[in-house]
C-alpha cells in the first residue's frame, strides 16, 4: 500500500502521462550517445561479473530495459506506475515487467547480477534515498555493478505539467555526483566512476557507476 503522499502523487502522475511519455521516449536513446555508451559499459560489467538477472528500477515504458536486453543483459523492469508497466508489456511482450516501489523493493536478497536506476531516483526525497540505496544493496549479489543516472544540479522544483501538457504533481530533485556517491558509500557500495553529460543543455545529467 502506498501511504506517503509524494509516492502516491508520483504514481498517479505517471499513470496519467503514460501514453504520451511512452511516445516521447520511444527513441529517446537515439540522440544520447553518452548514455548508450554508459549502458554498453554497464552490460559488459554484468557479463564480466558472471551474468544473471539485471533489474531496471523505475523502468517506465521499458525502452531502456529493452536496450539492455539487446546488449545481452537478462534485464527486467520494475516501476511504481501500473500504467507504465502496461505500456512496457505491450511494447516489449517478451520481457518481464512488474509493478513495485524502490522504497520497498520486493526482490529477494542477493538475487540480481546488476541494477540500473536511470532518471528514476529524481523523484525520491533526500531523506528517503538512503532507504532506497539500502534496498538496492540488499537485492544485489556481491560484486554486482550498479548504474545510477540523474539530473545534474542543485535544488528541487515542483513539476505540475508535462509530457503533452498533462497534469502532474512530482518533485524533481537535481543533485551532484559527489552527493549521490556519498549516499552510495554509506550503503556499502564502492564507487568506480562519475560522469557528467550534456553540460550545455537545459537539463544536464550525470551517471555514477558503483559496485556492491
Amino acid at each position: 500500500m502506498i501511504t506517503d503522499s509524494w509516492l502516491a502523487d508520483t504514481r498517479t502522475s505517471y499513470d496519467t502521462v503514460a501514453a504520451s511519455y511512452t511516445e516521447l521516449l520511444r527513441d529517446g536513446l537515439a540522440a544520447q550517445p553518452y548514455l548508450r555508451a554508459a549502458l554498453a559499459l554497464f552490460a559488459e560489467q554484468v557479463r564480466t561479473a558472471g551474468g544473471g538477472p539485471v533489474a531496471d528500477i523505475g523502468c517506465g515504458p521499458g525502452h531502456v530495459t529493452a536496450h539492455l536486453q539487446g546488449l545481452g543483459a537478462d534485464a527486467f523492469g520494475v516501476d511504481l506506475s501500473p500504467a507504465m508497466i502496461e505500456a512496457a508489456r505491450r511494447a516489449h511482450p517478451a520481457l518481464r515487467f512488474e509493478v513495485g516501489s524502490m522504497t520497498d523493493l520486493d526482490l529477494p536478497d542477493a538475487s540480481v547480477a546488476g541494477l540500473l536506476a536511470f532518471w528514476s531516483l529524481i523523484h525520491i526525497p533526500d531523506e528517503v534515498v538512503p532507504t532506497v540505496f539500502a534496498h538496492f544493496r540488499r537485492v544485489m549479489r556481491p560484486g554486482a555493478p550498479l548504474l545510477i543516472g540523474f539530473h545534474l544540479g542543485d535544488g528541487t522544483r515542483l513539476k505540475t505539467e508535462g509530457y503533452g501538457g498533462h497534469p502532474m504533481r512530482v518533485h524533481v530533485h537535481h543533485r551532484r555526483p559527489d552527493r549521490v556517491s556519498g549516499w552510495l558509500r554509506e550503503a556499502e557500495f564502492t564507487i568506480e566512476a562519475e560522469m557528467s553529460i550534456n553540460l550545455d543543455r537545459t537539463l544536464p545529467g550525470a551517471v555514477v557507476f558503483g559496485r556492491a
